[in-house]
């Protein structure tokens, strides 16, 4: 950043000044130098100290607060970790920040807040995650108050392959406006590539809170955030290479399910994590569908294609392979396809009033499915990759804990096969450990933090963890931690699966735990071994009267694995032991089960 002095308005004297300047500052200081600007009326100096006294305002210019609360709800912790880093960059910019998980918020303080910003991801078919369930309800409630003093704003993390796309920042960002409140800046709604439209929206809110407060959001040397000096370079936007150390099958001879559990070094590359997190791993097209796919279309599998807005280039065939996602069909990516053929039968899928047909439609078809029904051969490659999707991590509940094997995080991870419209389909990351991965090889992953699935702190605290299938693997890396550790406190699994000759993940492990004391008492459904299927929600109610003790002695409760059926099933099964156990109602036993929500004695990690 140099100014030439042949097309500026300042003398020789004042751009030497500004080039010794300009190159040195932060993103931080250069927004709140545009702010200050912005506002300025009058002279100012800036002092050595970094305050810079400021002109009056005009008199009827409102008072804007210094102090800004930032919400959030999240499931998975990427909101948080969002919401974390925007509160640091407000810190750095002066502003006294308040960041809370709404679930902490206290409701009758929002009448007080004049800056709101909030970040939140939505759940499953458009529901608000756990952590802000009762802060949802709240806001849509008759008790929620007039904000006309309020100003706010929302970024919402959604998936445009679930029909109600970020509903849940929708949700707020309408109701917040209902209730009076203004926009420090438009609503912003991220898909599963969020990084560049949450950095935007940073930007524009960070922006409007500067100039508002004028030069009085200077940066304070004292509140600016110093980066770990062990903190690891490698993120979710910059993987690292980790080898794999063993890729073994769980299950049996004879199971029709294959579970791989895969054991991957992260050795020199400092990532750190706790029993909780999830491992991302970016994985790879199918080599098959990549290359029936490029045929279909008459395309050249060595032409050079963009792959990203600086310009950097690729083959055709890696780029489909390893940048883009191409077995997921969702509305937003068919309204772009259309725009690119004269497909007719396409425009009458996407026409008004066919909704639900093109729902059936995408359910379950993948890229090459709409390329073959719909004739689209003749849209050359650098159009069509241009409008798909990046390729999307997949996160995996990590199974081990870094105590017990420092330098190695584990996974357990179930393959998905299944026929669908003639042809064979596969879950992309899971096919490819099962059948692409050895041992020696490398995999692009990352640390995804979930703070809202954690062990307690005190570790006499009973633990009652529930998770049938892979939803086990989190409970591998609790018992392992509390192993290390030496945790006192009680430990009870409900496990669940197919068959227990086959299928009876870390059978072992849980068989040591319980001989060594580490996991104090196991049940466990195997479905398909008797006549009648029995699943954990069966066990748990068979035990009902001893797992309400429990409760009542303050034990938390962990829920891991299928959100859709599972997880719903399990919910209703603890309402119904808590109403016969505690003699509630139906209503009181879902406000106790919402009250350990809001304790963080029911934690879910559910998908």
């Amino acid at each position: 950043m140099v100014l030439q002095v042949t097309n500026s308005p300042f003398n020789q004297e004042q751009v030497e000044l500004l080039n010794r300047l300009l190159p040195t500052l932060t993103e931080s200081q250069r927004i709140w130098l545009n702010g200050y600007l912005a506002a300025l009326q009058g002279s100012a100096v800036v002092t050595a100290s970094g305050a810079a006294p400021v002109a009056p305002l005009a008199t009827n210019a409102p008072v804007i607060s210094k102090e800004v609360t930032v919400l959030f709800g999240s499931q998975t912790g990427k909101s948080q970790g969002l919401a974390k880093k925007m509160s640091k960059k407000l810190e750095e910019l002066g502003f006294q920040v308040t960041l809370s998980s709404m679930a902490d918020f206290k409701s009758n303080n929002l009448k007080k807040i004049q800056n709101l910003l909030v970040l939140v991801s939505t759940h499953g078919e458009g529901d608000p995650p756990d952590n802000a369930i009762s802060f949802h309800e709240f806001l849509h409630s008759k008790r929620a108050p007039k904000l006309e003093d309020l100003r706010f704003s929302v970024l919402s993390l959604g998936d445009t392959s679930y029909e109600l796309f970020c509903q849940t920042g929708k949700d707020f960002d309408k109701r917040l406006e209902e209730l009076g409140g203004k926009r420090l800046a438009p609503r912003v709604d991220c898909d599963v590539d969020f990084d560049e439209p949450a950095a935007e929206w940073m930007s524009s809110v960070l922006s409007s809170l500067s100039e508002a407060s004028s030069g009085s959001t200077a940066v304070s040397g004292a509140q600016a955030a110093v980066e770990s000096g062990t903190e690891s370079e490698y993120s979710r936007t910059n993987p690292f290479q980790a080898e794999v150390l063993e890729n073994l099958n769980l299950n049996g001879r004879g199971s029709d399910r294959e579970t791989r559990h895969i054991e991957i070094s992260l050795e020199g590359s400092n990532l750190q994590y706790e029993p909780g997190d999830c491992l991302g791993i970016y994985p790879e097209n199918h080599p098959r569908l990549v290359d029936e796919l490029i045929e279909a279309m008459g395309w050249k599998a060595e032409e050079l294609v963009t792959i990203n807005k600086n310009g950097d280039k690729r083959s055709l065939r890696e780029a489909l392979l390893h940048n883009y996602e191409i077995t997921v069909l969702t509305k937003p990516l068919l309204e772009q396809v259309a725009k690119l053929t004269s497909s007719n039968g396409l425009q009458e899928l996407l026409a008004a009033g066919r909704e639900q047909d093109l729902k059936t439609y995408i359910n379950g078809r993948d890229l090459l499915d709409l390329v073959q029904d719909y004739s689209l051969k003749g849209v050359s490659a650098g159009e069509f990759v241009a409008i798909l999707r990046k390729m999307p991590a997949r996160l995996y509940s990590i199974a081990s804990s870094s105590k017990a094997f420092p330098d190695e995080v584990h996974v357990t991870v179930r393959t998905v096969r299944y026929e669908t419209q003639g042809r064979e389909r596969y879950g992309v990351c899971s096919v490819q450990l099962a059948e692409r991965i050895k041992s020696g090889e490398t995999l692009p992953v990352y640390i995804q933090n979930n703070p809202n699935f954690k062990l307690p702190e005190n570790s006499e605290t009973p633990i009652i963890m529930i998770g049938p299938g892979t939803g086990v693997a989190p409970f591998r890396a609790f018992l392992g931690e509390r192993e290390e550790t030496g945790a006192e406190g009680k430990s009870w699994l409900f496990y669940g699966d197919q068959h227990f000759s086959t299928d009876f993940l870390y059978q072992i492990e849980w068989q040591k735990w319980l001989k060594d004391g580490v996991l104090t008492r196991m049940d466990v459904a195997f479905s398909r071994d008797t006549d009648q299927k029995v699943y954990v929600q069966h066990r748990m109610l068979e035990k009902s009267a001893e797992l309400y003790k429990w409760l009542q002695e303050g034990a938390i409760v962990y829920v891991c694995g299928d959100e859709k059926k599972m997880a719903h099933d399990v919910h209703a099964t603890l309402a119904t032991i808590i109403e016969q156990e505690g003699g509630f109602s139906s209503e009181e036993a879902a406000e106790y089960l919402t009250r350990m929500q809001q304790q963080k004695r029911y934690q879910r990690d559910v998908y």
